[in-house]
């Protein structure tokens, strides 16, 4: 048996080599003639899995480590036998804290929450996730998923044009889908981006195309939109210089780039393969997923607002200006910084000191987002 996997995929590396010959390329390397002798394929995002690298290979089994399927061509993978698998939900935690992170921002500039209200493009795993995440530091949200409201014919959903028309902030966490009547290309376009509230905040952590580059320059230029904070790029990693200079936070793709999310990820893609091929993998999940150097958080902020405290706290986890500044310095290592994402740790792994270092308000919203208690 043998597996071609991408070498960015983290904890997997000696596995499976048991079990098959196993060879690691970087994603956007592998090419029709390393997979031609191939059973499987394990990708990332950076690997086109189409006709043209899996027409004359004997691939029954390609799974992605990611939410994200658009580099699948799922009609055609389905069309021909072979099986696939993505990873829905791997990294909806460290989605959630990276757009915690910019919320802990515009608290700390002033924003107050209980004035300011969220919408949401796409509530599925994430989105759901960045739902709590709002409600528990006070903000009102307006939530949009047409494939959803349509499923449970529910009322708490609202039609797009009047949620981009009434959010301060705006946030997408849709998959790409470049046609039919959810179609996602472009969602927010030159024609739709005169409608949003003025001064908004767009932030866009799903895929590059979901946003128009031009549109967003233009909602820039004209003050609808005050502040931009792009993870996702058009044509990425060849990046707009002329929008990295005018984001407030700009970001190489590692939204989801936790290592919780990058280990739920490889647990899902080699439990799957486990399956497929009867292999004694069904249970399988990361060991010793490294740790920061400590994981208490040590500075409660007793005399401060409390959703000031919190959003202190937050960044203490982690702060995107670190990854912004970064990728400004050096937009042309977008792809280096990407593979070389220093270890971050979701909000579960960060532990709170007694109750009373905090005050009951403080410590609510924290176990709300998912501090754990430092026994």
């Amino acid at each position: 048996m043998q597996i071609i996997a991408d070498d960015k995929i983290l904890y997997i590396k000696g596995v499976l080599e048991e079990y098959a010959t196993v060879v690691y390329k970087s994603g956007s390397s592998i090419n029709s003639e390393d997979v031609k002798e191939a059973d499987a394929l394990l990708v990332r995002t950076r690997t086109n899995c189409n006709k043209q690298l899996l027409e004359n290979s004997i691939v029954k089994f390609v799974a992605t480590a990611t939410i994200g399927k658009d580099h699948l061509d799922t009609q055609w993978l389905d069309e021909n036998g072979i099986e696939w698998t993505n990873a829905p939900g791997c990294n909806s935690g460290s989605v959630m804290q990276y757009i915690a992170s910019v919320c802990a921002h515009l608290i700390l500039s002033g924003t107050n929450p209980e004035k300011t209200t969220v919408g949401i493009i796409g509530v599925g795993m994430v989105g759901k996730k960045i739902e709590k995440l709002a409600k528990t530091l006070g903000f009102k949200v307006l939530l949009n998923d047409p494939p959803r409201e349509r499923a449970e014919k529910s009322d708490k959903f609202t039609d797009f044009e009047t949620v981009i028309s009434h959010s301060d902030v705006l946030t997408f966490h849709t998959p790409l889908i470049t046609d039919g009547k959810d179609k996602t290309y472009h969602l927010l376009n030159l024609e739709n981006v005169k409608n949003l509230k003025k001064g908004a905040v767009v932030i866009n952590s799903s895929r590059g195309e979901v946003t128009c580059s031009n549109a967003l320059l233009y909602g820039l230029e004209k003050g609808i939109i005050s502040k931009l904070v792009l993870d996702v790029w058009e044509n990425e990693p060849q990046l707009n210089l002329e929008l990295l200079d005018k984001v407030w936070f700009g970001t190489p793709h590692i939204a989801g780039y936790s290592a919780d999310g990058k280990a739920n990820g490889s647990s899902m893609v080699i439990q799957a393969l486990s399956r497929k091929f009867n292999l004694p993998l069904n249970d399988w999940e990361p060991e010793n997923v490294p740790l920061p150097k400590n994981t208490t958080i040590s500075k409660p902020q007793k005399d401060e607002k409390a959703i000031v405290s919190v959003a202190k706290t937050i960044l203490e986890t982690y702060d995107i200006d670190n990854d912004s500044k970064a990728l400004k310095k050096n937009p042309d290592k977008f792809e280096e910084q990407r593979g070389n994402y220093p270890v971050r740790r979701e909000f579960h792994i960060w532990k709170l000191l007694s109750r009373e270092n905090y005050g009951d308000e403080v410590w609510g919203m924290l176990l709300g987002l998912g501090f754990k208690i430092s026994k």
